[in-house]
């Protein structure tokens, strides 16, 4: 049997794929297709010369709902919501998004009120009813919905996470009337209070429906005619996979498919190596997404936004900026270089592309520079053209007469690190944690070949670059479990209840997801069962995120829980009265899964070294040991200045750091020199 895992990304798509005879692991990458994502699913598969046959799982991260969202796309919504409360999305939560300009605008909403219609129906927001819903209102506004094709219907009716009746009847009303319209509910998609978040989350979730179900569906058949007889698993936001026919139904869920499954390795090569606190670095060619960790827990937020959209839907904590191998350098009106966020993508993709791309990159900027060899062809397809690049960067520089073209290149990447060790300061020292104490993991094509400058910003001193690391989101993918996160509002001061309260409301919640994998053939006994808390003092606004581990089983357990994370989040604690305002579940079905085999190369660092070749630090031209990785001996070490290549992504030392090849062929990065060897 094989094992597949497939990441689609900006730029290329990877795969990963595993035999279970050999127990070995193959790589491959291919250009992604804008316009049939699918193309290159296939492509890539192919070029690995795959009998889909013997493929037994298949896992796959995506980037379509992403995408979608970013450039204004999907379905036309329309939405069914409480009469009085049609407004919602347009008052959104009245932030300015620019401060201090006065003509600043806000975003539009996801679903204009010309296409909301109120219902005569209400909940308490402890779930009794008020008033019945009058199912003639819903009649009459699905009779008012136009359009056949690429429309999509979102329910959102006030409490129904306390009381789901009004909302399971109108769906299957609309059902009933218009089985070709895409039609979510507000408690499927999000069970919690704020009706904004609510909303917003339920309306994007419709606006991905009819384009993902397509999608998925377009997928299973291409699979099926290549011989695929099996499930197909998506990556989801939170850390693990669903099937295909959920994130159908909740593509909200698949946003940061591709970013998770990097994380998720990255913490499982932290298991292996006993290194608890890790920084991901994930540089593509489109953007760079990092990521905290914290003893080897993936961190899960409900407090994120896309394109300025509030989507609370469980996902792991990950900040990305537009700096990749793609990002456009350029000067604005003030002739200050920029670098990104626009991105050169896989079409034309960069000018050394040789595929109409004029703008140059950073990706044009390292291969000037000779970090990158214009005779190793990217992903073992794209022919590099130093000429083109050279030529991109030289128009740039007419505009700058006080820096050659090798000293702008050198400053694009300069600006480009300066742009992703902002990003990790986000989510490291402005959250109360101190980046030198973290491990930074370094992956995606491009990670490695700036990863030693990142970290020697932040003055970091090690860095771990696993084995094919412009795979790793696939091999993330692959390797991951099935998870559902489940959520459930419900206030409780901490003085007013026992702990027997909150232990019924857990086993009420778990008894839940178990029923709901069983029937997905999924064994109790395989299950394991993260539970947390949302909690705040009372008064306050917004809440914390806080752990229920084994420790925690009494309320005084709970309440230092949460005085201890909020002070690490704000920097002080209070004596006042606490209360929690939801409770969530998070159950992975925990299966085997293939292991990295062991790094078995043997020989001496000369067998390894290629070539010696003059690369570009610090203002000059050195000369510079070139090493493949695949030759790398397991246990070798040598000092920078050195370049490691291997097809896919390039690791750059430069003088000060050394190199170790770990047990599974992985690259551990440190500032302190040994002795020579």
């Amino acid at each position: 049997m094989k094992w597949v895992g497939v990441d689609v990304g900006g730029t290329f798509t990877d795969a990963v794929v595993y035999d279970d005879d050999t127990q070995k692991y193959s790589y491959a990458k291919a250009p992604s297709s804008l316009t049939d994502p699918t193309m290159g699913v296939l492509d890539v598969l192919e070029s690995l010369s795959i009998n889909f046959e013997n493929i037994g799982r298949f896992v796959h991260g995506v980037t379509i709902g992403t995408n979608a969202i970013l450039q204004g796309k999907g379905a036309v919504v329309w939405m069914l919501t409480t009469r009085g409360f049609r407004d919602v999305l347009e008052i959104a939560r009245t932030n300015r998004p620019v401060l201090y300009d006065i003509k600043s605008l806000k975003l539009q909403p996801l679903i204009p009120r010309t296409r909301t219609f109120e219902i005569s129906e209400r909940i308490r927001y402890d779930g009794s009813i008020e008033r019945e819903i009058e199912l003639e209102d819903v009649h009459r506004a699905v009779q008012n919905i136009d359009g056949d094709y690429d429309v999509a219907l979102a329910i959102c009716f006030l409490h129904s996470y306390a009381n789901a009746t009004h909302e399971i009847a109108a769906k299957q009303l609309c059902e009933k009337l218009r089985p070709d319209l895409f039609v979510c509910n507000s408690h499927e998609v999000l069970a919690q209070f704020r009706e904004y978040e609510r909303f917003s989350t339920t309306a994007l979730n419709a606006i991905l429906g009819p384009l993902m179900s397509q999608y998925f569906s377009h997928l299973k058949a291409s699979l099926e005619e290549h011989g695929y007889r099996h499930d197909i698993y998506i990556m989801t936001s939170n850390g693990g996979v669903s099937t295909v026919e959920r994130a159908k139904q909740l593509p909200i869920a698949t946003v940061l498919s591709g970013p998770a499954g990097g994380v998720a390795a990255a913490v499982y090569l932290g298991k292996k190596y006993d290194l608890p606190n890790l920084i991901t670095c994930d540089m593509g060619g489109t953007s760079t997404d990092v990521c905290l960790v914290e003893d080897l827990r993936i961190p899960v937020t409900n407090e994120q936004s896309i394109a300025g959209h509030a989507n609370r839907t469980p996902q792991i904590g990950i900040n990305a900026v537009g700096a990749g191998g793609g990002s456009i350098a350029w000067l604005d009106a003030g002739e200050i270089l920029n670098v990104g966020p626009q991105s050169a993508g896989a079409d034309p993709g960069p000018a050394c592309y040789d595929r109409g791309g004029l703008e140059p990159t950073v990706t044009d900027a390292n291969l000037i520079l000779n970090r990158l060899h214009q005779e190793n062809p990217l992903a073992g397809r794209i022919s590099l053209s130093r000429e083109l690049a050279m030529k991109a960067i030289q128009r740039l520089g007419e505009r700058i007469s006080s820096l050659d073209e090798f000293e702008l290149a050198e400053g694009i990447i300069q600006i480009a690190v300066a742009r992703m060790v902002s990003a990790i300061k986000q989510i490291s020292m402005a959250s109360g944690y101190d980046p030198r104490d973290f491990t930074l993991v370094a992956y995606g094509g491009a990670g490695p070949m700036h990863a030693v400058a990142i970290a020697e910003e932040l003055e970091m001193q090690q860095i771990l670059v696993p084995l094919s690391p412009g795979n790793l989101a696939a091999f993330g993918s692959l390797i991951s479990d099935l998870k559902r996160d489940h959520v459930q509002t419900k206030n409780l001061q901490l003085s007013d209840v026992g702990w027997d309260s909150i232990e019924t409301m857990f086993q009420k919640m778990e008894g839940k997801a178990l029923s709901e994998l069983r029937r997905e053939g999924i064994a109790d006994h395989s299950v394991v069962i993260h539970r947390s808390v949302g909690m705040r003092y009372v008064g306050q606004s917004w809440e914390l995120n806080v752990d229920i581990d084994n420790n925690v089983d009494s309320l005084s357990a709970i309440g230092a829980a949460f005085a201890n994370a909020h002070e690490r989040r704000f920097g002080h604690r209070s004596k006042g009265a606490t209360e929690i305002v939801n409770f969530r579940i998070a159950a992975t079905a925990v299966g085997e899964k293939p292991d990295l085999p062991l790094w078995n190369r043997n020989g001496t660092l000369k067998d390894a070294q290629s070539e010696t070749r003059q690369i570009f630090f610090n203002r000059a031209f050195v000369d510079v040991a070139i090493y493949q990785r695949q030759l790398l001996p397991h246990g070798s070490q040598a000092n920078g200045p050195c370049i490691i290549e291997e097809s896919g992504s390039t690791t750059v030392l430069p003088a000060n750091w050394y190199f170790l090849v770990l047990e599974d062929g992985s690259l551990l990065l440190n500032s302190s020199r040994p002795n020579n060897t």
